[in-house]
C-alpha cells in the first residue's frame, strides 16, 4: 500500500465540514438520526464522541481503551460460556489481570474454526436482539456469527466519522458498487424508499457485462454522486470501461471514492482517481472483524482505536512491535454480545511508527498485505466479481472451506472440504446444487467438476485464495486484467 504521510506538518485542529446542501443537512442531522433512534441504535452519540476522542492525547485514549477492554473481558468471563471456561482453564481473572492492554497476550487467538465449533457458547447470556451474519472470509471458510445493537451502532458510527473526514456526509448523493446478498437481497420497497431518501444507488458488482457497464456509466453520470463506494477492482473496472468508451467521468463533481474488501493496488488507485477526478480513500475491515481502519486525506490509515485493538503477531501468536510485519489480529471492544477477542483476520500487515500530519492521535496501520478476489468470465464473455460464486458455497451446511478454479470458459472446478467423515462420498444433491449455481452464473453449457478434498491447500506464497481464474479477463473485456 502506498500512503503519503506528512510527518513534518504540525498537529492540526479539527477542521469543520464545508457547508452542506440543505437536503444533506436535513438527512444527516434529522432523518438519519431518527432512523437510528427507531432502531434503538446509539450511532449518533457514538460518532459525536469519536469526533472528540480522535484528537485526545495518546495517554487519555489509552485509558479509554483499557477501561473498555476490562469491561469486555469481565462480561466475557461472567456471561459467555466459552470464555468462562477458557479463563478458568488458563487461570485468567479479568477483574485482576487487566492492568494494561498487554494483558491480551495471555489469551489464545480466536479464529473461524473456533467460532464455528463453539458458536452457541460464544453468545453472552444477557445478550438480546442479536442479528445473524455470515461471511465467506478471504480464505473461503464460511462463518456464522452474531452482532448486537451496541456493535452495529459503533461500526456505523466509525464509518460515518471516516466519511466526514473527506467532506462528505450521509445524504450526499452516493453510488455503491457492491455484491453482498445482504444488501442485494434487501432491496424491498422499504429499502428502496430509504435509499432514495438517503440518495444512495446500489449497482451490483456481480454483473460486469459490457451492456451493464454501459448502464453503470450512464447511471453514474446521471446521478452525479458526491462519493463512490465499492470494491477497488469493480470501480477500476468501470473506470477502464468508461475510458474505452471515450466517456469523460471527471466532470461530475465526485469528491472521493471509498474502496474496501480487497487490497487496493497502486494502479487501481491511479485509474480510479484519474478517470473519476477524485481522491481514493482506502478502508480496511469486514463484517466479522469490524471497521478496523480508514485512510484520512493526509494518507494515514487510522485505526478505529476507540473500538478496536489491533495486534500484529508472529506465527505463535506473540505480539510484534510497531514496524514489524505479521498477522493482523483484532479485539472489538463493542462486541460483548458475541465477543471477538484476539480474532485472526488472516491478513498480513504492520503497525506504523509514525504520526499522521492530520493531527489525529489514532494509531495507524503502515501496511496491509490483504487478499484480492479474482474476476470470473462467463461463457458469453460477461466479466463478474468472484464473489458471485462464493455466495453459492459459503452458506452450505457443513461446508468447512472451498476453492473455485476457473480452468477455461468451458470448465470450472470446485473443491469442497466438508464437516463429514473423511472419505465419505459427495452427496449427489449437494453436487447438483453447486453445479446448478455455478452454471446459473457462468453458463448452462459450462462443465462443472465438484471435488471433495480433506483440506484446501494454500498457494505457493502461503496465502489462501478462494477464487482463481485462469481465463484472461482482458481478452474477454478489452484492456488490462482487473
Amino acid at each position: 500500500m502506498n500512503t503519503a504521510l506528512n510527518t513534518d506538518a504540525p498537529p492540526a485542529a479539527p477542521v469543520p465540514l464545508a457547508p452542506r446542501s440543505l437536503y444533506t443537512a436535513v438527512v444527516a442531522g434529522l432523518l438519519f438520526p431518527l432512523q437510528e433512534q427507531f432502531k434503538r441504535h446509539t450511532t449518533v452519540s457514538v460518532r459525536r464522541r469519536m469526533d472528540a476522542t480522535e484528537y485526545w492525547a495518546p495517554e487519555r485514549l489509552e485509558k479509554l481503551r483499557l477501561d473498555r477492554l476490562r469491561r469486555l473481558l469481565l462480561r466475557a468471563q461472567t456471561q459467555v460460556p466459552y470464555y468462562r471456561a477458557l479463563f478458568a482453564e488458563i487461570g485468567f481473572d479479568a477483574g485482576r489481570d487487566v492492568g494494561s492492554l498487554d494483558a491480551l497476550a495471555r489469551l489464545p487467538l480466536l479464529d473461524k474454526a473456533l467460532i464455528r465449533r463453539h458458536g452457541a457458547g460464544l453468545r453472552a447470556g444477557d445478550a438480546r436482539e442479536l442479528a445473524r451474519f455470515n461471511t465467506g472470509g478471504s480464505s473461503g471458510e464460511p462463518l456464522i456469527f452474531y452482532i448486537g445493537k451496541e456493535r452495529v451502532s459503533h461500526d456505523v458510527a466509525a464509518k460515518w466519522r471516516a466519511t466526514r473526514w473527506w467532506d462528505v456526509d450521509i445524504g450526499d448523493p452516493e453510488i455503491v458498487v457492491w455484491g453482498s446478498p445482504i444488501e442485494l437481497g434487501a432491496q424491498d420497497r422499504a429499502r428502496a424508499v430509504r435509499d432514495r431518501v438517503m440518495r444512495t444507488m446500489l449497482l451490483p458488482a456481480f454483473e460486469m457485462s459490457e451492456a451493464n457497464l454501459d448502464a453503470f456509466v450512464a447511471r453514474i453520470r446521471a446521478r452525479r454522486p458526491r462519493m463512490l463506494f465499492g470494491y477497488p477492482s469493480a470501480l477500476s473496472h468501470i473506470a477502464r470501461h468508461a475510458e474505452l468508451r471515450g466517456q469523460r467521468m471527471d466532470d461530475l463533481g465526485i469528491r472521493v471514492a471509498f474502496v474496501t474488501s480487497e487490497r487496493l493496488y497502486d494502479e487501481q488507485r491511479e485509474q480510479i482517481s484519474r478517470v473519476f477526478g477524485c481522491a481514493v480513500a482506502n478502508g480496511y475491515g469486514g463484517r466479522d472483524a469490524g471497521f478496523i481502519a480508514h485512510q484520512c486525506p493526509h494518507g494515514g490509515m487510522h485505526i478505529t482505536a476507540e473500538d478496536i485493538i489491533v495486534e500484529i503477531v508472529d506465527a505463535e501468536g506473540r505480539p510484534l512491535p510497531a514496524g514489524a510485519t505479521g498477522e493482523i489480529v483484532v479485539t472489538h471492544l463493542a462486541s460483548g454480545d458475541f465477543p471477538f477477542i484476539r480474532y485472526r483476520t488472516g491478513d498480513v500487515g504492520a503497525l506504523s511508527t509514525r504520526q499522521c500530519g492530520c493531527g489525529r492521535s489514532l494509531p495507524m496501520l503502515e501496511e496491509i498485505q490483504g487478499r484480492s478476489t479474482d474476476f470470473l468470465v462467463a461463457a458469453d464473455g460477461t466479466v463478474m466479481h468472484g464473489l458471485a460464486l462464493v455466495y453459492i458455497l459459503r452458506d452450505i451446511e457443513g461446508m468447512k472451506a472451498f476453492k473455485i478454479i476457473q480452468e477455461s470458459l468451458q470448465a470450472t472446478r470446485v473443491q469442497v472440504a466438508l464437516d463429514t467423515p473423511p472419505g465419505a462420498p459427495l452427496d449427489d444433491a449437494l453436487r447438483g446444487h453447486i453445479t446448478r449455481g455455478v452454471r446459473a452464473r457462468l453458463g448452462a453449457q459450462v462443465e462443472v467438476t465438484v471435488e471433495r478434498v480433506d483440506a484446501i491447500a494454500p498457494e505457493a506464497s502461503g496465502k489462501f485464495r478462494y477464487v482463481v481464474s485462469k481465463v484472461d479477463a482482458a481478452r474477454n473485456y478489452g484492456a488490462g486484467a482487473p
